[in-house]
């Protein structure tokens, strides 16, 4: 089945209300007959609340898949409709008390907004409260009243402190307070249970102490403590937000509006979900393409690099194919629409993105196994603390409960959560700029650890754009009719030879044999087009290196057609930094022997092997994987989808076959090969930060849980360090921004 991307929003769609609303129109049903859709969550702030919301939805009828991504706030579901609704399921997650809201860039962009402005405003209310609880708890601290009046005046700050902090408690816990009691409504915890526990329980000591006239009164503790969450919470918002997937920031680059030309000529805005294949629209300069179409009209400056990769601007014109998302630059365009909303391009692209960000690699496992035992793990060491203090301790139980909130609050799992997630992402985005699309989950990780990297050489190695070569021996109708065979196939000697032909009427009922070539039935007989082999040459025909097809028509006569390909620019440069990262590098071809050992003798391959069918890429790669080596392979052709299939990890040019490009796991885009090289570094620079968030999670945790357990850390500085260690992490993750791909693409 085919991958789903979240689906633009309808014209007249308005913010889907999971009580009342029936997310149908954000609904795909593949031709499997599998409903599935794209939603975003909005308040997860750890692991243990995205395994709530799968465990609550695998546990549904019907459900076929259920992933959900922390930092990208995304939930994909895939279900049978017969089992189950949409409505239901959303309701479901509605019902663990998360806000769940289409996957759309307007609808997104608002919620945020919102959120933010809420958290903002419960922090200025918390800052405001502390700074004013704090002058009258330093009125206390100071002594400065007669001891005449101490006792009377001590008691009267604290009242007034609690008229101020009570309320503000209240107002300003909020997001805290709502997520823990759904959680627990739900029978379940997540990470706003203990700090919602600890600032009830410092809140609620301090009014006992203030009812019964005793001197431990913190509510300025109280306060400050939730003053600083509510700061931890937004700065780690906004540096999420920094990590968001690109494919979350593609859906941005689709028009909402477009102008359609009618057949009469007049000219009216429609909204992009409107149009449909054949309409024309118009594309002012300065705006991005709303549709994949054809240019009819107008001479302009499109900048193409969504699609090649490269940064400088392509001139197009009439004839000339566009994609949704280009910026038209210079001059207005008319486009005749050939595919528009989820068939485009760059719906293409961000279903390939999200696809890869649903995946569940090693270290995501590792790290969710770690997170799902926090909850009961925090709740014993802080009852264990409490228990400690009030037995051994000589201040009574008030020291124990605030030695037991601190331990409460220091023990956080986003962190933790976030060590992989947040590397993922970030990697994914910047190869996304690089003009590699990541589409495995996993992907980065298989990668990191190939230690061989396999060639294919045309349309990898080389620019897969072979030229004919003229040839006297060649007739215009054997090429009209080899053309005519060859239309009915991506390869690119197939689409050379179209190209040379010009336009031809296809053969009918072509079938391709991989590795092959091809054979259709005529009314002169069986033609075949292909190597030596499929058309039954003898081998001392035609003796020389160059790259070749041969014709086989009805009355078992043979034509040569010879090609020659370029090298991409940076092959070599590609190749000898693929082995300054410690890879072998090897050759596999179906091309003949003298036109592969050219090649690899210009690109230094030592390791090469020619006229290799599909199997047999399959077969050496197995080889040395039995050999316990990585292997990543590079192939583009529909001979090599098998080999990329089975290979560790596995790149492939955009220009590939269709086949080719969902087997592999990155597809790079452009005439240049830098990018694979690019993508081995990053993927082991992404490994390298992972690893290195596992130790600042893990480290924090192992440090800070003794000290808050020894009394050491007071529920303040508890606050403070624990938004402090889920930023450390997110910004060692966005460190993958700005190294070694400045000096790589």
């Amino acid at each position: 089945m085919a991958e789903v991307a979240g689906v633009a929003r309808p014209a007249e769609a308005e913010p889907l209300e999971v009580d009342t609303a029936d997310p149908a129109p954000y609904v795909r049903v593949s031709d499997e007959g599998i409903a599935s859709l794209h939603m975003a969550v909005e308040n997860m702030h750890c692991g243990g609340c995205v395994r709530r919301i799968e465990r609550a939805l695998t546990e549904q009828p019907g459900v076929v898949s259920a992933r959900v991504n922390m930092t990208m706030r995304r939930l994909f579901l895939q279900w049978r409709p017969a089992e189950n609704t949409g409505l239901d399921l959303v309701r479901t997650v509605a019902r663990l008390g998360y806000r769940v809201v289409p996957f759309d860039p307007d609808i997104l962009r608002s919620e945020a907004e919102a959120e933010d402005k809420a958290l903002l405003r419960a922090m200025a209310v918390a800052g405001f409260a502390a700074a004013n609880v704090m002058l009258l708890s330093v009125s206390v601290w100071a002594g400065a009243f007669s001891q005449d009046m101490a006792d009377i005046t001590r008691e009267f700050l604290h009242w007034l402190s609690a008229l101020i902090a009570l309320p503000t408690v209240v107002y300003a816990g909020q997001p805290f307070f709502r997520s823990a009691f759904a959680a627990l409504k739900s029978r379940s915890t997540n990470m706003d249970v203990p700090i919602s526990l600890g600032v009830i329980l410092a809140s609620g000591m301090s009014l006992h102490e203030t009812i019964v006239g005793g001197e431990h009164a913190y509510f300025d503790a109280s306060v400050t403590l939730l003053f600083f969450l509510l700061i931890g919470r937004f700065l780690d918002r906004r540096a999420r937000s920094k990590a968001r997937s690109a494919a979350e920031q593609l859906m941005v680059l689709g028009a909402e509006a477009t102008t359609v030309i009618d057949p009469d000529g007049q000219r009216r805005a429609v909204p992009v979900a409107q149009v449909q294949p054949g309409m024309s629209v118009f594309v002012a300069p300065g705006d991005r393409l709303p549709v994949d179409g054809t240019v009819t009209n107008g001479v302009s400056s499109v900048d193409t690099s969504l699609v090649t990769g490269e940064s400088v601007p392509r001139d197009l014109g009439p004839g000339d194919i566009v994609h949704a998302g280009t910026m038209n630059i210079s001059a207005p365009l008319e486009v005749r629409v050939n595919a528009a909303g989820d068939d485009t391009l760059l719906a293409g692209i961000v279903r390939l993105m999200e696809a890869a960000m649903q995946g569940r690699a090693r270290y995501v496992r590792l790290a969710d196994r770690m997170a799902k035992v926090y909850a009961p793990v925090v709740h014993i060491l802080a009852a264990v603390t409490f228990v400690g203090w009030w037995w051994l301790g000589s201040g009574g139980w008030q020291p124990a409960l605030m030695a037991a909130v601190a331990v409460l609050i220091v023990t956080c799992p986003c962190a933790l959560g976030l060590a992989v997630p947040a590397v993922q992402v970030v990697a994914s985005g910047r190869l996304f700029q690089g003009g590699v699309l990541v589409t495995s989950g996993d992907a980065l990780e298989r990668l990191a650890d190939a230690d061989t990297v396999v060639f294919d050489k045309t349309g990898s190695l080389t620019l897969g754009r072979p030229e004919l070569l003229p040839s006297s021996s060649t007739s215009a109708g054997d090429l009209r009719l080899a053309a005519a065979l060859a239309a009915s196939s991506r390869h690119p000697l197939c689409r050379a030879l179209v190209r040379a032909a010009g336009p031809v009427v296809a053969v009918p009922c072509v079938r391709e044999e991989k590795g092959m070539g091809l054979i259709a039935t005529t009314a002169d007989g069986e033609v075949r087009l292909g190597n030596r082999e499929w058309c039954q040459v003898d081998a001392d025909s035609g003796s020389d290196d160059a790259m070749e097809l041969w014709l086989r028509d009805g009355d078992g006569r043979t034509v040569r057609f010879r090609f020659r390909d370029k090298l991409r620019p940076d092959a070599a440069d590609t190749v000898a930094a693929l082995r300054d990262k410690g890879c072998d590098v090897h050759l596999l071809s179906g091309d003949r022997a003298g036109a592969v050992r050219q090649t690899a003798a210009a690109l230094g391959i030592d390791e090469w092997r020619s006229e290799v069918r599909p199997d047999g890429k399959v077969a050496y790669i197995e080889e040395l994987r039995a050999a316990g080596r990585n292997v990543a392979m590079v192939g583009d052709g529909l001979n090599d989808a098998a080999a990329l299939a089975s290979a560790d990890a596995s790149v492939s040019p955009s220009t590939a076959a269709d086949v080719t490009r969902t087997a592999a796991d990155f597809v790079f885009q452009g005439d240049r090969l830098a990018p694979v090289a690019a993508t081995f570094g990053v993927s082991r620079d992404a490994r390298r930060l992972i690893l290195q968030n596992f130790g600042l999670a893990v480290g924090y945790n192992m440090i800070a849980v003794p000290l808050a357990m020894a009394g050491m850390v007071t529920p303040l500085i508890a606050a403070a360090v624990m938004s402090l260690s889920s930023l450390v992490v997110t910004m060692n993750a966005l460190r993958l921004r700005h190294e070694r791909l400045a000096r790589l693409f």
